[in-house]
């Protein structure tokens, strides 16, 4: 919060304009300003010269300050914040300030929150959200995915990856990161309504260029789909590329992962009976994913190619995932999948990105 000035750098974030002198408004609103990971300014009158009120993206003004702005210049983006919805004198002095809304608290807490967000994070093009899948157990489907999220950081794109797993290895342990300091998701299963994203961003371990979301060594959690809904939705909201990690079964909470995903990536290696075990899983996804393509793996048995199991299928073939013979011994070095960006894996991962960027209008 800063008081009678303009914020300072912890981010050059826009700043809403609060105009109250309540102080039981005032703790509700830096309450959902806070919420919203927003830093407003705040001001018991309107602050002296224009400068101030004409910058601020967004202009909260209290019940209790709106005579004190009857004369200031009209505007758009002005909310009074109220408390009481049936007192005719609130909506009278909203067309004296020219709001374009009122506001009563707490009834209207999710739909300020919201606004605060929107002005704080801005509203721009969504990550490109991309989910990976094995079509079987072992197919490779989070050694891709950490793959595809450090391939992706390498583009300098924002880039979160996010383990919808939580009974995998963790993908933590690929990327190395299994000490590292940050939330994990039993710090957010409680979520709900809007989580600001820059605010979860800023919580997760940065590693090899990536934010992750993964799991802690403690009990398992089940994860409520509100929670998935509202993470997710904050992790997509600043834009850039987010990758998912799913796995194979489903309920409610893969659901909705899978209801946010701009494309899935099915990874089923060249086996009969994988590509019958991912048969099921294909169908159950596609009852939720509108775009699930197909990768696979060698080597193939006997009468096994990748165009036949795109066929038995029924996917689009978007490539065949490269084998890397030197991974495990750079895992033991601390590199992580897709690190080494002549290697196979990293060269598939770039090359992988370059036609969904493009495809998606996000180049």
């Amino acid at each position: 919060m800063t008081t009678g000035r303009t914020p300072t750098a912890e981010g050059q974030r826009p700043a809403p304009l609060i105009v109250s002198d309540d102080p039981v408004l005032l703790d509700d609103l830096l309450r959902l300003c806070a919420a919203a990971g927003a830093h407003p300014d705040v001001h018991p009158a309107p602050p002296c010269g224009r400068a101030a009120w004409d910058a601020a993206p967004l202009v909260l003004v209290g019940a209790d300050a709106a005579v004190r702005c009857r004369d200031v210049a009209r505007r758009r983006g002005i909310l009074l914040i109220g408390r009481d919805q049936d007192d005719p004198d609130v909506w009278r002095r909203a067309v004296e300030i020219g709001a374009e809304d009122v506001l009563c608290l707490p009834d209207a807490e999710t739909r300020l929150v919201d606004r605060i967000a929107d002005v704080a994070e801005g509203v721009g093009r969504q990550a490109l959200t991309v989910g990976v899948l094995g079509g079987r157990g072992g197919a490779g489907a989070s050694t891709l995915a950490c793959a595809l999220a450090v391939g992706a950081a390498r583009t300098s794109r924002r880039t979160v990856l996010v383990d919808g797993d939580p009974l995998g290895g963790g993908l933590d342990v690929l990327l190395g990161g299994e000490q590292a300091d940050g939330m994990r998701w039993p710090d957010l299963a409680a979520s709900t309504g809007r989580v600001a994203g820059t605010a979860l961003e800023e919580s997760l371990p940065l590693l090899h260029g990536v934010r992750l979301l993964s799991w802690d060594r403690g009990q398992s959690v089940a994860l409520p789909p509100e929670a998935v809904r509202s993470v997710l939705a904050a992790a997509r909201r600043r834009g850039g590329i987010v990758v998912v990690d799913l796995p194979r079964r489903t309920d409610d909470a893969t659901v909705e992962a899978l209801a946010q995903l701009d494309m899935g990536l099915l990874v089923v290696p060249g086996e009969l009976k994988a590509v019958a075990a991912a048969r099921r899983v294909a169908e159950t996804a596609a009852m939720v994913l509108g775009d699930l393509r197909l990768l696979t793996r060698g080597p193939y048995t006997a009468g096994v190619d990748p165009e036949w199991m795109a066929h038995v299928l029924g996917l689009p073939l978007a490539g065949e995932v490269p084998e890397e013979p030197r991974l495990p011994a750079a895992l033991d070095e601390g590199l992580p999948p897709g690190g080494a960006a002549s290697g196979p894996l990293g060269r598939f991962c770039a090359a992988f990105w370059q036609r969904a960027l493009v495809g998606s209008g996000a180049s």
